[in-house]
């Protein structure tokens, strides 16, 4: 169902970007994708914005942190996962070859969090939900409907999330590379690749109605096409990066969820 009320530990359920420029960055989503937006008091953070679809929160927004963006880092969209307890994951991160990124934190009433780093290098969060379970509405146009790691290491990240969430794995070649799902409970929540020259990092993939007209737009609002369209076989999809640079991907789905 594309409406969710909770989400299984183990299961990625939130995605948000830290950006240089919030108020460009919800103006260039809002044209894309429709969204809305409540922005809540974060503290000494300033401000968390929800993205809202349909009046449901569809995925996270807020200024990414300034020691980053002075060390010439760019902007990111961010993968979440969630699980039963925060402080044992981030137990488990280090114990499983990881790197302990953040400690565990409260997010006032909305849950618990911390952020680690995979072997590989890329970076995660893991969320233990209390107010706030993850994306509220998934699998249609303009909410999450996927999220991907890519890293030139799949048998040392392979290990490491089997060992931290339990994941299995389903692999399948596709042309050149081979393409290794991870597996919940006989589900696909996640997939990964090794793509060439691309440094380790947790990709998202939006759905949408039209991949090559979302294309079309976000180049003339400014954006980047990374990926051009292209037909794989759970749709047609495309990699692009935002004005602020970004990157996220668009799918549609050739089977979307029931």
């Amino acid at each position: 169902m594309p409406e969710r009320t909770s989400y299984a530990p183990g299961t990625p359920s939130w995605v948000d970007l830290m950006t240089s420029a919030p108020e460009a960055a919800k103006q260039f989503y809002a044209e894309l994708f429709g969204w809305e937006y409540d922005d809540q008091p974060a503290g000494d953070q300033g401000v968390y914005t929800l993205c809202l679809k349909d009046g449901k929160s569809v995925a996270g927004l807020g200024k990414m942190n300034p020691e980053h963006e002075a060390a010439g880092m760019p902007p990111m969209w961010n993968t979440y996962v969630t699980v039963a307890n925060a402080d044992d994951a981030h137990a488990k991160i280090s114990a499983a070859g990881g790197t302990n990124v953040s400690p565990v934190m409260d997010v006032m009433d909305a849950g618990r969090m911390a952020v680690g780093q995979d072997p590989t290098g890329a970076v995660f969060a893991v969320w233990e939900a209390k107010d706030h379970i993850g994306a509220q509405l998934v699998n249609e146009h303009g909410t999450l409907t996927w999220n991907e790691l890519l890293t030139p290491e799949t048998d040392k990240a392979v290990r490491f999330y089997g060992e931290l969430f339990g994941w299995g794995t389903d692999s399948m070649d596709m042309g050149p590379m081979t393409y290794t799902v991870f597996m919940l409970d006989g589900d696909g929540i996640a997939g990964t690749v090794s793509p060439p020259d691309v440094p380790s990092n947790w990709a998202v993939y939006f759905a949408v109605d039209d991949c090559d007209g979302i294309v079309e737009a976000a180049k003339a609002k400014g954006a980047t096409v990374v990926a051009e369209p292209m037909d794989i076989p759970p749709g047609r999809m495309a990699a692009l990066t935002d004005p602020q640079g970004a990157m996220f991907a668009v799918i549609k789905l050739a089977n979307p969820p029931s």
